[in-house]
């Protein structure tokens, strides 16, 4: 049938996103940031890349760097619109542009919830085992962080293992926290490894490296260093500057949006300046501090405010961004855990971040729990099917199956409707559905206990598809060839 609605000029809304700030919100912030590079400048600590500015046209006076607006627009420009991480097996997966949103957990967490015996402790190499293991399992996870360092083996080794860990039990893209230069190396060598070729890894990359600065206004020689080497290797990396209002940022939402773009800003000029067009994410937790205990918080209602007006700054630059969400303040797996965390997902994923890490992060992302990265699972895929919105075409406008069955008929039998419930509707996992006299006929489990058994039986029965044998021991080579006297050591 012809469609009965027909305009030159119609619109489709293909999804649900939303906006913190305006085009025109978007520009000030923006043009704000290019002031404060330009007037007060930034601190920066590394003599290669204080080199590398003057050389490019910015005032340097001892350590301090002052940026022209045009050279940071021009860096703006010609940072790719999309970066592109493919998995193990070298499939594009993971397209960052526009307002596509990947979610998967973090990595910087410092204690670790263990799956059985539900003790907090810190983690240690055979998690990330797990980790790679589970969230190969869960089917909304769409990249991979190995959720807190191991403690068990040598500070300058953490890295190094982890990534080793994971590559063997996820054949899904993996994000590497911010581990030193060196510990970056070898892991790129075990990439090469697993891609076959630094020219394969860089057509298909499957490891995003995270830089992160003390501050958006001192960029030390670790943080500048790895960007700039990243960007000569071709490799997509998040630059990241811990930006905390009240602390490293001014005690307003705009005021850390300024900082946060501005110390992103400096990273970004660096990587251009050593090669045009190399990959880069902006980024950064972007965070407040509750006023009672000094903390930040990572489920506030500002926390997820700011993850999503960087999300639509980063659209406005046409830059790639790295989100946060999936995070809690809660100690462990109970009702203000799941409302955190299912805020912050919804928010992210509807104002359109793109690598939204922090699934799993509870405690104010100082520990790691598996229960709430299966939890937000379930949330993630219902979020995702928000934001599929709602397909109006003939088919689905449905006029001639409703004038078929006609006044008071029964849709159920139609195959109109066999052909398009499954795709049409969400079904969950987690969360329950039945009658009460069926919830407890089938032991009145809550949602906690439903979470901690599916864990466990993921753990415990998913097997991923294994690395390539012969390149497994080369990458194992690798780990113990890096520091092959260095002892473990005890943290």
């Amino acid at each position: 049938m012809k469609s009965l609605y027909v305009s030159s000029n119609y619109l489709v809304n293909d999804s649900v996103h939303g906006r913190v700030l305006s085009a025109d919100q978007c520009r000030q912030i923006i043009s704000s940031s290019l002031e404060v590079l330009e007037r007060t400048g930034v601190d920066v600590l590394s003599d290669k890349a204080l080199k590398l500015f003057a050389k490019s046209g910015c005032w340097v006076e001892g350590k301090r760097v002052r940026f022209p607006a045009g050279l940071v627009e021009w860096a703006i420009g010609t940072a790719p619109s999309r970066v592109v991480i493919a998995d193990r097996e070298g499939d594009r997966k993971l397209f960052l542009e526009g307002s596509n949103s990947y979610f998967g957990p973090g990595g910087t967490n410092v204690y670790y919830i263990d799956p059985l015996s539900g003790e907090r402790r810190k983690p240690l190499k055979r998690d990330k085992e797990i980790v790679g293991r589970l969230c190969d399992a869960l089917p909304n996870i769409d990249f991979v962080m190995e959720l807190g360092a191991a403690s068990d083996v040598a500070a300058t080794l953490a890295g190094i293992s982890g990534f080793e860990a994971l590559v063997r039990n996820t054949s899904k893209p993996i994000v590497l926290s911010n581990y030193s230069i060196d510990q970056f190396k070898t892991v790129i060598e075990m990439g090469i490894e697993v891609a076959g070729s630094l020219e394969r890894l860089q057509q298909s990359p499957f490891i995003v490296f995270c830089c992160e600065s003390a501050s958006p206004g001192t960029h030390d020689k670790e943080s500048l260093g790895k960007a700039m080497w990243l960007a000569e290797k071709r490799l997509p990396q998040v630059y990241s500057p811990s930006a905390v209002a009240k602390e490293t940022c001014p005690a307003t939402m705009a005021g850390v949006l300024v900082e946060a773009l501005s110390g992103g800003f400096v990273g970004l000029v660096a990587a251009q300046l050593v090669r045009k067009g190399a990959p880069f994410i902006l980024g950064g937790i972007k965070a407040s501090v509750d006023s009672k205990n000094g903390q930040p918080s990572y489920g506030s209602a500002e926390f997820n405010l700011l993850q999503g007006a960087m999300a639509k700054l980063g659209q406005h630059l046409e830059i790639p961004v790295f989100g946060t969400a999936g995070c809690s303040d809660s100690k462990e797996t109970d009702g203000q855990m799941a409302i955190e965390a299912a805020l912050s997902i919804v928010t992210t994923g509807l104002t359109g971040a793109n690598l939204i890490h922090g699934v799993g992060y509870i405690e104010k992302a100082l520990t790691g729990s598996l229960f709430q990265l299966v939890l937000c699972d379930e949330v993630i895929s219902y979020t995702k099917r928000m934001l599929r919105g709602i397909e109006v075409d003939d088919d689905t406008l449905a006029v001639e199956v409703i004038n078929n069955v006609g006044p008071g008929g029964h849709f159920l039998g139609e195959m109109h409707t066999v052909e398009n419930f499954k795709r049409e509707f969400w079904f969950p996992t987690l969360m329950d559905r039945t009658r009460y006299d069926e919830w407890k006929m089938k032991g009145a489990l809550t949602m906690g206990d439903r979470v901690r058994s599916k864990t466990q039986r993921l753990i415990k029965e998913h097997q991923p598809k294994a690395l390539n044998a012969e390149v497994a021991k080369k990458i194992a080579k690798l780990v113990i060839d890096v520091k092959p006297n260095e002892k473990k050591k005890k943290r």
